[in-house]
């Protein structure tokens, strides 16, 4: 999930400059993800660690919304920003290198989650959420899930992609010799929509919410991970994000505006129509199509957004954000420690869960930044965080 510059010194000065609004919007996406998962926490759907979910319509509904159109984007966004540097690394190591190093920076992060923190995070939720006073001792016990991966699940299949193209790097002597053009806003939308129904295929037999244990994964969504990360190697390769057309690029905030309103379109007929909400996550269900070319559309749009808009308006620094991105692979690890901690800690507030989320949800953002940011001074960690 790390987003390096390249050593050299020639030109790390100039290719630093063309890659700080990539840094700004990493920063900006980890705090999505605590925020979305605060969000579950208090009132969207959605398995978390410790829930404790509203029952105001008036605030589910935004919740909802937030995870809805984040899921639609945000982590497809990580793998595309992940497999952008991947190519001038390998070059940059050689294959030994290259997947030790992986290995390395996010090997030890799963073994560290699943081993350590999953635990830690469960016992907690039990002892102080649920009420078993057990010892951790008593706890470890009768502990089954040491494959239990979280969060980091997105951990784990990025090393899984990662590998996946060490290999073909290895076996394919001729690797990508034609030169590709940015695609048009009309090809993107397109190459959206097929993702959206090859979504739809999977999540006859994977509906939303079906995990793959023990890795977490849940393959309803993995056609768009597949597919942006592959896109992100082909845009690094091809140097996309410089030669993409700005007035192409600024078509898609509207795009998105129009896809917002069609999903509210689409959830007044499942309401008139009196659908079931699992027509919406799997099966053979035409509800289930719309939905599935519906969020594909929308993250594609979102992505595009951010990214051309993100090099005009984000491409500058400060030490603040330079320190911020610095963490948030940090952030990324420990942002549930501090989101279920807050939680469990305002468990027994005599106020709406919705109200928690007001308070719980900035300060698990500012906390987990916190909290990476002395993990990550500690002597040894940097290298792996």
């Amino acid at each position: 999930m790390s987003i390096q510059t390249l050593p050299q010194p020639a030109v790390a000065a100039e290719q630093s400059k063309k890659i700080l609004y990539l840094d700004n919007l990493k920063v900006g996406l980890i705090a999505l993800v605590v925020l979305h998962h605060a969000a579950i926490t208090y009132g969207a759907e959605g398995a978390w660690y410790y829930t404790q979910k509203t029952t105001y319509i008036g605030a589910v509904i935004p919740m909802l919304l937030l995870v809805t159109i984040n899921q639609s984007f945000f982590m497809g966004f990580f793998f595309f920003l992940s497999a952008y540097f991947i190519p001038g690394s390998y070059e940059r190591k050689g294959a030994a290198r290259f997947v030790r190093d992986r290995l390395l920076r996010l090997g030890i992060a799963l073994i560290f989650y699943s081993l350590i923190l999953s635990p830690i995070l469960i016992y907690l939720v039990d002892y102080f959420g649920k009420g078993r006073r057990i010892t951790f001792i008593q706890f470890l016990s009768g502990y089954h899930d040491w494959i239990n991966f979280g969060v980091l699940w997105f951990v784990a299949a990025l090393l899984l992609f990662t590998l996946v193209y060490v290999v073909w790097r290895m076996i394919s002597k001729n690797h990508w010799s034609k030169s590709l053009a940015a695609p048009s806003s009309k090809m993107i939308l397109w190459f959206a929509a097929a993702v959206g129904v090859i979504s739809f295929v999977v999540r006859i037999v994977f509906p939303v919410g079906r995990t793959l244990n023990p890795v977490g994964f849940q393959l309803a969504h993995f056609p768009q991970y597949v597919a942006l990360f592959i896109l992100g190697l082909v845009a690094s390769k091809n140097n996309w994000l410089d030669t993409f057309s700005y007035n192409e690029g600024k078509k898609f905030p509207r795009y998105a505006a129009r896809l917002l309103l069609l999903l509210t379109v689409i959830f007044v007929i499942q309401t008139v129509g009196k659908m079931p909400d699992a027509w919406f996550v799997g099966g053979l269900h035409w509800l289930q199509l719309l939905y599935a070319v519906w969020e594909q559309l929308m993250g594609f749009s979102i992505i595009v957004a951010f990214l051309t808009y993100g090099k005009v308006l984000w491409n500058k620094s400060s030490f603040l954000m330079g320190k911020l991105s610095r963490n948030a692979y940090a952030v990324y690890i420990f942002h549930p420690l501090v989101l279920v901690t807050l939680a469990l800690s305002l468990r027994n507030w005599d106020v709406d869960p919705a109200l928690k989320f007001l308070v719980v949800a900035p300060l698990a953002v500012v906390g987990s930044f916190l909290l990476a940011s002395m993990i990550t001074s500690l002597p040894g960690v940097r290298k792996i965080v």
